[in-house]
């Protein structure tokens, strides 16, 4: 059974917040955000994959993946690396990009804070949305964004209770 998920919007301050628990802790839950070969597992809403290209999980680093579709296509993103605080926050910029990390600039970008925090059910995970303007926010929900994150975090969390 999975956990609700709080999916908010803010069109006028072009913010997302998101929120869900996760019978796991910390720790495991930081891995599937920090180590390629299990963020491939969940991040793209099925019958979608991600592929991850290549991950410098670091400040600075970054982060290019593919999101490869039921009949091969490809859509490449690159995530650019912030703050880390270990087994607490990343922060990173997202952005659509070609398969050589060069961001496509007439698409949104968005900046994200997640946030993980041990709490007695196991982990609370935050995700704090920052979009340059109320119509990038609204292309992105355009796009499905609300309906494929919600499933990532779900089948996140199916991973979780096989492990």
């Amino acid at each position: 059974m999975n956990s609700e998920i709080i999916f908010n919007t803010d069109l006028d301050s072009a913010t997302a917040y998101i929120s869900k628990i996760y019978d796991a802790d910390v720790t495991e839950l930081w891995d599937y955000f920090t180590q390629s070969e299990l963020i491939d597992q969940w991040w793209a809403p099925k019958p979608w994959k991600c592929e991850t290209e290549k991950m410098d999980f670091r400040e600075g680093g970054n982060w290019l993946y593919a999101m490869v579709g039921p009949e091969g296509e490809k859509e490449f993103a690159i995530t650019n690396f912030g703050e880390i605080m270990p087994h607490r926050s990343i922060s990173w910029t997202d952005a659509f990009a070609d398969d050589k990390g060069k961001v496509k600039t007439d698409l949104p970008q968005t900046t994200w804070l997640i946030g993980f925090t041990g709490i007695d059910e196991g982990t609370r995970m935050t995700f704090n949305l920052h979009f340059n303007s109320k119509d990038e926010l609204a292309q992105i929900m355009e796009m499905g964004f609300e309906e494929g994150f919600k499933m990532g975090l779900n089948q996140l969390e199916d991973l979780l209770s096989q492990n």
